[in-house]
């Protein structure tokens, strides 16, 4: 019989069984299509050694007017700023307070009691210790610095200290203890709410409280939001206070010289510009008048490296006494809007902003109203113009808002062509700059739609695309339901409890849009489903990814990855290399791709195959590398059986001659070839029967990079028993 070409279509669809999907590709693992062949996707590398705590689930890239490329990095944790790969800490400090001996000990245990009874702290999240006497000793330790909340009750809390404690101290004491609280932490995870009153009436087992029947909403994700307005940033948590960080001030921390005054003179290192936050981390003491931990605010006089200081940004200079004046450490921090402009005014907390494109409007989706503390998670607000401070309506500014009729809360906001897309969680509409008096004006494009989470949307070539409870959505100018050949795929196998999880992002290089989600059995991202644009394609595979940016400020696109036991994570180029560089030492990456079931005609007769001619190329595989990988004929007697004893075809690059080594059945011959990465061909004597017939090609070779072209068999018909 003549020579079968193969020319599989392009794409994975798993909505149909194997066998009916002929001609087409079922299974994916690390892999994307080039004008229809598939090809393994490109690897990633770590920006550096450095890494962040906790989970990030916000990255937002951008370059100051001193040139330099900054990313946001917002983890459940913490707040960072990384430049050139390292990260610095500017999470807000919400709380400082003065302690009077608040330690207690155990010998021998490194867990240290911390009494502090007026609360506002939280586990996971982080506090700072200044002692007025510095190297005071509890237990035998010395407790300064920062240190994360490892248990909390009420009235107390419980901290790691760096060694054991060589005594046990039962009355509290430490002396006087100025301590510093930041932003409260979140879980990693959505927290999941069982038991009595969790669902309707009637579901799950009568006496259990663990039925996933019985789940309804528990502890959100704090996912930061984040924008640059200029080169400055605007970012804050889902559901809390919007903070302001100003670029000039920079990130990390310096020393000032106090001088004691009638206000207080502070030298600094820095430029400061007039109402920045900053706070002092010494070991030293303070003069009367200034705390350790405390936030002040620059009041500057004549130079921005000489200023006073003040408890707000609207308050009396303060004035310092006594002794202590000398060189001390200040750490730059984001102040929050409340306090620059009022809590009258400024937003008390939102679910999500943005900077507009036009005319630079800072917006607010889910928040209170003007002069009110009720949260409406239906309400826009807007500042006024060119304004991150002026959020109170008035004749002279365009300040304002506007309450969104349907659907019970909004959900995110993407900035697209001409207009603001909004969610709701059953909605979406399209915001758009109409001038004063109205200045915003929204309009309803779609009822009855869903959306999986704040993250999972993305916009690519104008075109949004979005993840729901159910299904996939576009909109190109009028919303529609997106087809998807891997939506049962998906679906089944989600951790809907996991939701918020989801982030989505593009990768425009390759016109590909990835979602990232948590498959049944996992709290943590561990699948992403990618759609191609280009080609109408999907495909998926398997990679533990927090967030993701696409960003045409860098080289490569940007994803945040994870460990999960250490609590720590790190930033990754993608489409950077061939290999798994997560580490700083390159691992092989799996991919593999497997057909659907092909026979001939409708496998009337079993099939015999005696030959094959494969047709791959491995350019752009690391130079100095043997690139090599398998194919592999799997026949079945029929759709419900197993694979017979699978024909594996394996190749490793040498300088030599081309041989074939033929084989029975059973056993793998063995191809190898001439040095040339370019390409792969030649004739493979085989033999393998089957009714039917996947196959399957596969690479976890380090330095390895694959595109598979027309491999072809010689097939022809051979009997109708299986043997």
């Amino acid at each position: 019989m003549p020579l079968n070409k193969f020319l599989f279509k392009p794409g994975v669809n798993r909505e149909n069984t194997r066998y009916t999907n002929e001609g087409g590709y079922y299974e994916s693992e690390k892999v994307r299509f080039r004008q229809g062949t598939p090809e393994k996707i490109g690897g990633w590398a770590r920006i550096s050694a450095n890494y962040f705590l906790g989970v990030c689930r916000s990255l937002w890239n951008w370059v100051t007017l001193s040139s330099i490329n900054l990313l946001g990095v917002g983890t459940n944790l913490k707040f960072y700023i990384e430049d050139e790969g390292t990260y610095y800490d500017i999470t807000p400090i919400t709380i400082a307070r003065t302690l009077t001996n608040p330690f207690t000990t155990v010998s021998g245990s490194a867990i240290v009691t911390v009494t502090d009874g007026l609360g506002g702290y939280a586990l996971g999240s982080f506090v700072t210790f200044n002692n007025s006497a510095p190297g005071t000793l509890v237990g035998g330790l010395a407790i300064v610095g920062e240190y994360q909340i490892t248990s909390a009750v009420l009235g107390s809390y419980t901290i790691t200290a760096s060694s054991n404690a060589t005594s046990t101290v039962a009355v509290p004491a430490g002396g006087t203890v100025y301590a510093s609280y930041q932003l409260s932490a979140s879980p990693a995870t959505v927290v999941p709410l069982y038991g009595w009153g969790a669902g309707t009436w009637g579901s799950g087992v009568w006496g259990t409280s663990d039925s996933p029947a019985i789940v309804t909403t528990g502890t959100p994700l704090a996912i930061w939001n984040q924008n640059n307005f200029g080169q400055n940033l605007i970012y804050g948590p889902r559901g809390g206070v919007l903070y302001y960080w100003d670029a000039t001030v920079g990130y990390a921390p310096t020393t000032a010289t106090i001088t004691i005054a009638t206000p207080g003179v502070v030298t600094s290192t820095l430029n400061l510009l007039d109402l920045t936050p900053i706070t002092f981390q010494t070991t030293g003491a303070l003069p009367t008048g200034l705390l350790p931990g405390t936030v002040y605010y620059v009041r500057t006089t004549a130079t921005p490296t000489v200023f006073n200081l003040s408890a707000t940004p609207t308050g009396a200079l303060i004035t310092t006494s006594g002794s202590q004046s000398g060189v001390h450490s200040i750490s730059p921090r984001g102040v929050a809007l409340t306090a620059l402009a009022g809590a009258s005014s400024v937003p008390l907390a939102q679910n999500y902003f943005l900077v507009s494109d036009t005319s630079r409007f800072v917006i607010c989706f889910g928040t209170n109203d003007y002069l009110a503390t009720v949260f409406d998670p239906m309400l826009i607000r807007w500042s006024d113009q060119e304004s991150v401070t002026q959020w109170a309506p008035a004749i002279t500014n365009q300040a304002g808002s506007i309450r969104l009729s349907h659907g019970s809360k909004i959900i995110t906001a993407l900035q697209s062509r001409q207009e603001i897309l909004v969610w709701t969680d059953s909605t979406l509409y399209s915001m758009q700059y109409l001038g004063p008096p109205y200045v915003w004006g929204t309009t309803l494009l779609a009822d009855n739609v869903s959306i999986a989470g704040p993250n999972a949307a993305a916009i690519a070539s104008a075109v949004a695309y979005w993840m729901g409870v159910d299904k996939f959505y576009k909109y190109d100018g009028r919303v529609q339901t997106l087809n998807c050949d891997l939506l049962r795929f998906i679906y089944n196998d989600i951790n809907r409890e996991q939701f918020d999880q989801v982030f989505a992002s593009t990768n425009e290089g390759f016109n590909e849009v990835w979602w990232f989600y948590c498959t049944a059995d996992s709290n943590e991202n561990n699948r992403y489903v990618v759609y191609n644009y280009v080609e109408n394609i999907w495909y998926y595979g398997s990679m533990e990814r927090s967030a993701w940016l696409d960003t045409g400020l860098r080289n490569y696109p940007l994803a945040a990855t994870y460990d999960s036991t250490a609590g720590i994570g790190n930033i990754v180029y993608h489409e950077y290399d061939v290999d798994d560089n997560t580490t700083g030492t390159p691992v092989a990456m799996e991919s593999f791709i497997t057909s659907a079931q092909f026979d001939i005609g409708d496998g009337h007769n079993f099939a015999f195959v005696w030959r094959m001619l494969p047709d791959l190329t491995f350019s752009g595989s690391t130079a100095g590398t043997t690139p090599s990988m398998t194919i592999q004929l799997l026949p079945l007697q029929n759709s419900g059986s197993s694979y017979n004893d699978p024909i594996s075809i394996g190749g490793t690059s040498v300088t030599g001659t081309k041989t074939v080594n033929t084989a029975k059945d059973g056993v793998s011959p063995i191809y190898t070839y001439p040095q040339d990465p370019d390409i792969f061909t030649g004739q493979l004597n085989i033999r393998i029967r089957g009714r039917q017939m996947s196959m399957k090609i596969a690479c976890n070779t380090l330095g390895t990079q694959w595109q598979m072209g027309s491999p072809r068999i010689d097939i022809r018909a051979d009997g109708r028993r299986g043997g």
